[in-house]
């Protein structure tokens, strides 16, 4: 799913895109500047491995999601959370869920046996 920057509005534009047992929902809007806001819950399960023993097993996903994508290069340092900036004027809202399961994962995490 992919969305245009410039039809991003004060009113919240709401999505939500499913991949495997995750599910990514929420919305976006228009903040300042070229800055748009995106507000979304990551829910569902991912399929990851023990950190510890390597086993593989479910990790369980509830995990809320803010961060602002600017329509070009974000050269501003005046905002406490992060910037994805986008150089097609798009958001493609796939390529941002695949990112933070990618970054999830990229953590530390135990199995049960290993808690």
């Amino acid at each position: 799913m992919k969305i245009t920057l410039r039809k991003v509005g004060k009113i919240p534009l709401d999505f939500e895109v499913k991949s495997n047992e995750i599910t990514f929902k929420g919305y976006l809007e228009y903040h300042s500047g070229k800055l748009i806001l995106l507000k979304a819950d990551l829910t569902g399960s991912v399929d990851t491995q023990c950190s510890r023993c390597g086993e593989d097993f479910k990790l369980s996903l509830d995990e809320k999601i803010e961060f602002f994508i600017s329509d070009g290069l974000y050269d501003g340092d005046d905002i406490d959370i992060d910037v994805v900036e986008s150089f097609n004027s798009l958001a493609d809202i796939n390529e941002l869920l695949n990112s933070e399961i990618e970054l999830i994962k990229s953590d530390y995490h135990s199995c049960e046996k290993c808690k």
